[in-house]
């Protein structure tokens, strides 16, 4: 599902010529950064209580950087830098992007595996 997502991500610059939707690209990065720096290469904190200075950090830096994600494809086209067509790819690929995150979260919380 990751290697999709990219794949829309890489079409969505290719076919209409305009490589500026590759910045959401960047965010993809981002994203699992604070899970591994914060929470030890785990995604259980995101949905513990535990309250803490490093842990709320690590949790708003996620939603920052998925809400940087969806909010860059509206930017640039906002500012005309990229077309309707390439913004609604980009959030194709974010969605497929979103359920592999859930997926793997869903899979590392079970220990049957």
């Amino acid at each position: 599902m990751f290697s999709a997502s990219m794949l829309l991500q890489i079409l969505a610059c290719a076919v209409y010529n305009n490589w500026w939707p590759m910045l959401s690209a960047l965010m993809y990065v981002l994203v699992p950064m604070p899970c591994l720096f914060f929470g030890g290469g785990s995604t259980q904190f995101l949905t513990s209580r535990d309250v803490g200075g490093w842990m709320d950090a690590a949790k708003f830096l996620t939603g920052a950087s998925a809400v940087g994600s969806f909010a860059i494809p509206i930017i640039l086209r906002h500012a005309h830098m990229i077309s309707t067509g390439a913004m609604f790819i980009e959030f194709t690929s974010f969605i497929i992007f979103v359920c592999t995150v859930l997926c793997f979260h869903r899979a590392s919380l079970e220990d049957d595996w």
